[in-house]
């Protein structure tokens, strides 16, 4: 999101704000920062995850307008303008009342659940991310080294499982490389070129989440649910890739023992395509919610991006450059052409005594056909396309175990 959105000339996002307006608590991923580029002290980083996201400080009085008053900041975008971007972005967070979690100045910082004070209760949120850029994973003080800004991180060891048949001849290549060294390491693994093989029943990727960084989390959530009513835990993850409607091997038991820890939701954002969603002992579990908003009209664009897309700035613009990589993407993911990135759902969760009573799923698309500058605006999906976004959510949740009706192009879940 990149501009004022309630000023602008988008007629059918009036009907989504009243929706968000409506709750007592209103939740989403702030994937961009927030800052004023012609006063901005500082600068693009040499390291962005997948392009450099920044907004104008219009966006937090914005966000507020929406009905926004709780956010997640921790995601691979958060460090792309450095400690300064991130500070300036919690500035207009905390100038517009809207509370935060995910980042802060050390580790335990990022960590700490962070609290929205509603008529109807207290509400707790802990916010971390397991895709994240190496530069801005926050850490705490350690003898006289001083402590370091960033977010909440959940590191993960990914392996890539193969046939016996591929490992071996993955084993030829590494034993034929000359600083190969026998006898050290894990021999049911080949590691090669900074990758991990070893023999799985079929061709993928397999995570494990480092158990410090669990443990720190989990111990934060507990604070969370111990001070609050309701409890708030949120993963901005694109494990295994954005082309994935399913989710990587390890979240569904990580998002279970956050529940059994004291959450009361557990929402994974990242992917940019809708997962199936899982009720667990009365509280949901969204593996993913999609897109909500696509606005890339992004300026000013880091010098590192034209040379990613063989753009030169003298002669290209900025839109040029995000054009570029919403259509071609990246080596390990696609791009954003396709309207599956353009259809997704907002979630109205209605709770009785902290256990799930209804979940309403109004599908929405975000203008997959329009031209660059009017597109990724959300408006309710209706007839055919509604009822299409809706039974693919359905699908994916059956296999979780969960049911979706769909009444009157609206998906929704009863316990």
């Amino acid at each position: 999101m990149t501009r004022p959105l309630t000023r602008g000339h988008h007629p059918r996002f009036g009907n989504i704000v009243e929706i968000l307006r409506e709750a007592d608590v209103t939740f989403g991923n702030m994937e961009t920062n927030i800052f004023n580029a012609r006063s901005f002290s500082g600068s693009p980083q040499a390291e962005h995850g997948g392009a450099y996201h920044g907004s104008v400080p219009e966006l937090g009085p914005d966000l507020k307008a929406m009905g926004f008053n709780l956010v997640s900041y921790a995601n691979n975008h958060t460090f792309e303008w450095g400690a300064e971007g991130m500070r300036e972005t919690c500035r207009a967070l905390d100038q517009n009342g809207i509370v935060y979690a995910g980042v802060g100045e050390n580790l335990s910082q990022a960590s700490a659940a962070r609290f929205l004070e509603t008529p109807r209760g207290r509400v707790a949120l802990v916010s971390y991310a397991s895709t994240f850029t190496p530069m801005s994973r926050a850490c705490d003080p350690a003898g006289e080294a001083s402590g370091r800004p960033g977010l909440n991180a959940l590191r993960l060891r990914r392996d890539i499982t193969v046939s016996q048949t591929m490992l071996d001849n993955l084993r030829q290549v590494r034993e034929a490389l000359p600083d190969y060294r026998p006898g050290h390491g894990d021999p049911e693994i080949v590691a090669l070129a900074g990758a991990r093989f070893r023999v799985g029943d079929q061709v993928g990727f397999s995570y494990r989440p480092d158990p410090k960084d669990v443990a720190r989390i989990l111990r934060g959530v507990r604070q969370g649910k111990q001070l609050a009513d309701f409890c708030i835990v949120t993963n901005h993850g694109h494990e295994p890739g954005n082309w994935s409607q399913r989710s990587p091997d390890y979240v569904q038991d990580l998002a279970r023992k956050m529940i059994d820890t004291g959450a009361d939701a557990y929402i994974v954002h990242g992917p940019h395509q809708l997962r199936g969603i899982e009720i667990y002992k009365g509280r949901p579990i969204f593996y993913s919610l999609g897109n909500f908003i696509m606005d890339d009209l992004r300026t000013p664009v880091g010098a590192d991006m034209y040379d990613g897309y063989d753009l030169d700035p003298r002669v290209s613009t900025d839109p040029d450059v995000t054009v570029s990589e919403m259509s071609k993407g990246y080596e390990s993911d696609p791009g954003f052409s396709e309207p599956v990135f353009y259809e997704s759902v907002v979630a109205v969760s209605r709770f009785q005594q902290n256990q799930l009573f209804e979940l309403r799923l109004h599908a929405i698309e975000l203008g997959h056909s329009k031209r660059f500058a009017n597109r990724g605006v959300p408006s309710f999906a209706s007839g055919n396309r509604a009822r299409a976004i809706l039974e693919r959510l359905k699908k994916l949740s059956e296999s979780l175990g969960t049911e979706v009706a769909i009444e009157n192009e609206i998906g929704i879940i009863r316990v």
